[in-house]
């Protein structure tokens, strides 16, 4: 038991490794060797629990997964109506702090190499952004037959965009364009529009 929990502990510094690299200076920085020396151990080492970058790139993206996840589960702890999980939810994807801004950083970093590798975006770009958007449909679809979206708005529809929305208004945050503070405001003006006025907020 104590050499899996170890063996577990080296992947996990090595693909944490992999992950501060993406956030900092782009996967095209995140070479085995780099690696190695970003987790203080061996280059033989990575490539004793990481044989290809590759299946180094899809570890470290499931851990990127996992604390994004968490960060929601967090967010979402004291939600109750459909629409403050909805809010939760696409708040804390918003780089508004420290954690935020790391991990939209380091999707960005995969999604800019997923852009140049066709077969890698089935891998690394499509299930958990679809798992995502699933999990929001359900919660407007719960909302529309709680009364609180009107019930002609296509929730599918409405999901996507939201989603779509949340991911450009981060960028803009990133990029310096606009402030947290001013993605949330924008945020709120749109989900405003989608819930209606006894649903509140």
């Amino acid at each position: 038991m104590t050499g899996k929990v170890d063996h577990e502990k080296r992947r996990r510094q090595i693909a944490e490794a992999l992950l501060r690299i993406a956030d900092t200076e782009g996967l095209q920085s995140a070479s085995m060797r780099a690696v190695a020396t970003e987790a203080g151990v061996s280059l033989r080492l990575v490539q004793y629990y990481f044989t290809t970058k590759e299946g180094l790139l899809l570890d470290a993206f499931a851990r990127l997964g996992t604390q994004l996840q968490a960060r929601m589960q967090r967010w979402i702890g004291e939600a109750r109506a459909p629409r403050e999980v909805v809010t939760a939810i696409l708040s804390c994807i918003l780089p508004t702090d420290a954690e935020s801004r790391r991990i939209t950083r380091t999707y960005t970093a995969y999604y800019t190499l997923v852009l140049t590798d066709a077969e890698a975006i089935g891998k690394h770009g499509v299930s958990q952004p679809d798992l995502l958007e699933s999990f929001l449909v359900k919660q407007l679809r719960a909302a529309r037959e709680a009364g609180e979206i009107a019930p002609e708005r296509d929730v599918e529809m409405a999901a996507a965009g939201l989603l779509a929305m949340v991911n450009g208004l981060g960028q803009s945050v990133l990029g310096g364009q606009r402030d947290g503070e001013a993605a949330l405001a924008i945020l709120t003006h749109h989900l405003d529009e989608l819930f209606l006025p006894s649903a509140g907020g």
